[in-house]
C-alpha cells in the first residue's frame, strides 16, 4: 500500500474530526471547556470512553500479548468491572453530591490545600506519562510504516499530530471531546471486527474451530494457577479493579467527562454499561491476537526462543522478520493482508490515539488552570480566564511533544505492560489520599502529606527492585498499586489528628 496514499487517508480522517468540533464548539466558553456545561448524553459519554479507556495501546499490545500472556488480560478486565461498579457506586455520588469541577477540590475540603495540590500534581504527573506513553506507541507505528519512506523525521510526525488535536479540542473541550471520542470509537471498533472477520474467511475458520486452534497452541488459558507469579489470577482481579479505580475513578479525564452529564444516575448508568462493554471489547482484541498468530503461522512463521543477554526472549519470525509483541498486529495488517484492510488498520490506529490524546489534553489543562493556577475562584474577565486556559493547553502540548521524544528514546517493546507498570508508582499515592478521605474520619498534618505521598512510591520502587530477597519467589506484578496506595494510607495515619 502506498505510504502516500495512507497519509491522505490521515488527513481526510483529521478533516472530518475538525468539522465536528467546528459544528460542537460554537458558543463554548470555560464552563463548556471543563465539563461539558453537565449537559452531555450520557450514552454518548459511555460509548466515547471505551475508546479512551482503551487507546492505541490496547489496539496494538494486547493482541501482541496473546503470544507470551495468552488471555490472561482477561482476568485484570474482569477486575475492571468491580471497579466500575465502586466507581458508580461509592465515588459518583460523592462527586455529585460535592457538585465538583475538579475531583481533588474534594482533597481539599476533606484534608487541606497541601493535600488538594499534591493530590493534583499527582494526576498531571501521571496523565501526562500515561497518555504520551499510548501517543508515543501509535505515532511510532505511523513513523515507521507510512512516514519513515517519505523523509519525514518523528520530531515533525509528532509535532503534526499534535497540532491536530490543539485545532480540534482548543475551543470545545469537552463538549467537543464527548463527540469526537465517539466516532472514534466506532471507527476503532469497526475496525477491530472487520481484521477479524477477514482473517477467519481467509484461513477458512469458523469461531468455534479459531477458538480450538488457539487452544490446541495454549493461547486460550485465562487463569493463571501459579500462585507465585506475577499473572495469578486473584492478584491480577484485584490489580485490575485497583488500576479501574485510579485510573478511572480518580482521574481528572475520565471523571471530566462523566461529570458532565447532567443527572447521578445517568452517570451511574454510563459508568456500569461501560464495564461490560469493555470485557466484551477486551476479549474481542484477544481472540484477534490469537487470529494474527494462526495467520502468521500460515505465512511460515513460528514462535521460537533465544537468549538474549542471558534473558530468555520470545520471537515470531515471518519472512525473516521478528513480529512478536507489539510489531505483530501493524506489520500483518500493513504488509502481508489486502490494501483495503491496510486503509480500515490505519484508521482504527487513529481512531484509538485521539481519543487517549485529546481527552488527556483536555483534562490536564482543567486541572492545570482549576486545582493549580486557582482559575476558578479568580475575580477577572471571562475574556482573560478563556486566553489563559488556552495558553495552559498550548503548554499541556508542548509537554506531550518533550514527553513522546523521552519514550523514543526509551522504546519498550510492550507498552502496555510499561504504562501499567509507571501508574503502580504514579497513581499509588492518589489511591491512598482518597481512600482515606473516604474510609476514615481523621484531619491530617496537612503540611506533611507531599511528604508521605513522595516517600510511598520511593518505597515501592525498592520492594519492586528487590523484590526476590525481601519475599523470594512470590512476584509481585501489577498489585504494586495496592501495596503503593496501602503505604500512602499507612503514612496518613501516622500524621493524622483529631
Amino acid at each position: 500500500m502506498s505510504p502516500l496514499i495512507l497519509l491522505l487517508i490521515i488527513v481526510a480522517y483529521f478533516a472530518v474530526l475538525l468539522f465536528v468540533a467546528l459544528r460542537t464548539g460554537k458558543g463554548t466558553d470555560n464552563e463548556s471547556f471543563f465539563i461539558g456545561n453537565r449537559k452531555s448524553n450520557w450514552m454518548l459519554v459511555a460509548f466515547g470512553m471505551i475508546g479512551t479507556s482503551l487507546s492505541g495501546v490496547t489496539f496494538v499490545s494486547v493482541p501482541g500479548a496473546v503470544g507470551s500472556d495468552k488471555f490472561h488480560y482477561l482476568q485484570i478486565t474482569i477486575g475492571y468491572l468491580i471497579g466500575y461498579l465502586i466507581i458508580a457506586y461509592v465515588l459518583l455520588p460523592l462527586y455529585y453530591r460535592l457538585k465538583l469541577t475538579s475531583i481533588y477540590t474534594y482533597l481539599q475540603q476533606r484534608m487541606g490545600p497541601n493535600s488538594y495540590k499534591t493530590g493534583a500534581w499527582i494526576f498531571i504527573v501521571s496523565r501526562l506519562v500515561g497518555a504520551t506513553a499510548r501517543l508515543y506507541l501509535v505515532v511510532n507505528i505511523l513513523q515507521i510504516s507510512i512516514l519513515d519512506s517519505l523523509g519525514v523525521p518523528f520530531l515533525i510526525t509528532t509535532l503534526v499530530i499534535l497540532a491536530m488535536i490543539i485545532l480540534y479540542t482548543y475551543e470545545g473541550g469537552v463538549k467537543t471531546i464527548v463527540w469526537t471520542d465517539t466516532l472514534q470509537t466506532s471507527c476503532m471498533l469497526l475496525g477491530l471486527v472487520i481484521c477479524i472477520g477477514y482473517i477467519m474467511n481467509h484461513l477458512g475458520l469458523g469461531v468455534g474451530e479459531s477458538l480450538a486452534a488457539m487452544q490446541q497452541r495454549g493461547y486460550t488459558e485465562i487463569f493463571s494457577t501459579d500462585v507465585n507469579g506475577k499473572g495469578f489470577f486473584l492478584k491480577q482481579i484485584l490489580a485490575g479493579a485497583f488500576i479501574t479505580i485510579t485510573m478511572t475513578g480518580i482521574d481528572q479525564e475520565m471523571m471530566q467527562k462523566s461529570l458532565s452529564v447532567t443527572r447521578l444516575k445517568d452517570s451511574q448508568k454510563n459508568m456500569v454499561v461501560l464495564g461490560f462493554i469493555m470485557l466484551g471489547v477486551i476479549a474481542l482484541f484477544l481472540f484477534l491476537g490469537g487470529m494474527l498468530y494462526l495467520y502468521g503461522e500460515s505465512q511460515g512463521g513460528a514462535i521460537t526462543e533465544i537468549i538474549r543477554d542471558g534473558i530468555p526472549v520470545k520471537q515470531f519470525v515471518v519472512n525473516g522478520q521478528d513480529i512478536f509483541g507489539d510489531k505483530l498486529f501493524p506489520t500483518i495488517a500493513l504488509n502481508h493482508l489486502p490494501p483495503f484492510i491496510s486503509i480500515i488498520f490505519i484508521i482504527a490506529l487513529i481512531s484509538a490515539l485521539f481519543p487517549s490524546a485529546d481527552g488527556a489534553m483536555t483534562a490536564l489543562t482543567s486541572s492545570l488552570c482549576i486545582d493549580v493556577f486557582g482559575l476558578k475562584d479568580k475575580q477577572i474577565p471571562s475574556e482573560q480566564k478563556e486566553r489563559f486556559r488556552k495558553r495552559v493547553h498550548l503548554i499541556v502540548a508542548a509537554s506531550f511533544l518533550v514527553m513522546a521524544m523521552i519514550f523514543k528514546v526509551i522504546d519498550d517493546k510492550s507498552m502496555i505492560g510499561l504504562i501499567l507498570k509507571l501508574a503502580g508508582f504514579t497513581y499509588g499515592p492518589l489511591l491512598g489520599l482518597f481512600a482515606f478521605g473516604i474510609l476514615t474520619k481523621y484531619k491530617v498534618n496537612d503540611k506533611l502529606v507531599p511528604i508521605v505521598c513522595i516517600l510511598a512510591p520511593v518505597i515501592c520502587y525498592f520492594i519492586d527492585k528487590f523484590q526476590s530477597d525481601i519475599i523470594g519467589k512470590f512476584q509481585i506484578g501489577l498489585e504494586l498499586l495496592v501495596i503503593n496506595g496501602i503505604l500512602t494510607f499507612i503514612g496518613l495515619w501516622l500524621i493524622r489528628k483529631r
